[in-house]
């Protein structure tokens, strides 16, 4: 959590105006965000880690994203207080399925009981582990009936790469992989001088993933200016 320390002094909006984020915000995502979502959304504003919460107009564009794929099996690295993972499990079908994985289980109790008042704790496994050893596994026991239909990860940046190179292998064609952060708060445009020394580490690696990226066969892409940067894949290879 080292590299998080600095960042409170920065925004995640990349929006120019902060007075046109707040209208986005009050007119088209406020108005439509479920109740359990937005209790989570303002306690998990209030924590110390609150940096770390998916911002709301995102939530509401996974929402979305999971309605057109009409996904049912989706997977998602680095939960935190589960606002993203309450947005997914909203989203999907009664019969729909998540499997959650993050290294500090604390963080998601936090949002549990948001989870359980919303009545989609059913659809969610979580797993409490780093990812890396959990993906190879379900790699090892993989068949095309298991695959995913949508991956969303917000874990640690400087392993998106390696999570790339084995969520091609786990979400399905026509499916999509979707990383957060990718614009690191605009610093991979522009750095500010009082930018953290270990946030600037992390810029590196997304440097060279949204690189890669551009260039994978493999995927299509649409890189979005939303919250502090969201990179959408779908496999077509």
């Amino acid at each position: 959590m080292a590299v998080l320390g600095g960042l409170e002094a920065f925004d995640k909006n990349l929006l120019k105006s902060d007075a046109l984020h707040q209208y986005i915000l009050e007119t088209s995502v406020y108005p439509r965000e479920h109740e359990q979502l937005k209790a989570l959304r303002e306690i998990s504003e209030k924590h110390i880690m609150g940096i770390m919460s998916l911002p709301p107009e995102e939530g509401q564009l996974l929402s979305m994203l999971i309605k057109v794929l009409n996904a049912k099996k989706t997977l998602e690295i680095g939960v935190f207080t589960g606002y993203s993972l309450l947005a997914t499990a909203l989203a999907l079908p009664k019969d729909g399925k998540i499997t959650a994985i993050d290294m500090d289980k604390s963080y998601y109790e936090i949002g549990l009981p948001f989870i359980q008042k919303a009545g989609v704790e059913d659809k969610i496994k979580f797993i409490e582990s780093e990812a890396m050893p959990v993906l190879d596994k379900m790699l090892q026991e993989v068949n095309d009936d298991d695959l995913y239909d949508f991956a969303f990860v917000d874990a640690d940046k400087n392993n998106y790469a390696e999570y790339h190179e084995r969520l091609i292998k786990l979400v399905k064609v026509g499916g999509i992989i979707a990383y957060d952060n990718t614009l690191w708060f605009g610093s991979v445009a522009e750095v500010d001088p009082s930018f953290p020394k270990e946030a600037l580490e992390m810029r590196e690696f997304l440097l060279k993933l949204n690189k890669f990226l551009a260039f994978d066969p493999r995927i299509e892409i649409s890189q979005i200016s939303i919250g502090d940067g969201l990179t959408i894949c779908r496999r077509v290879l």
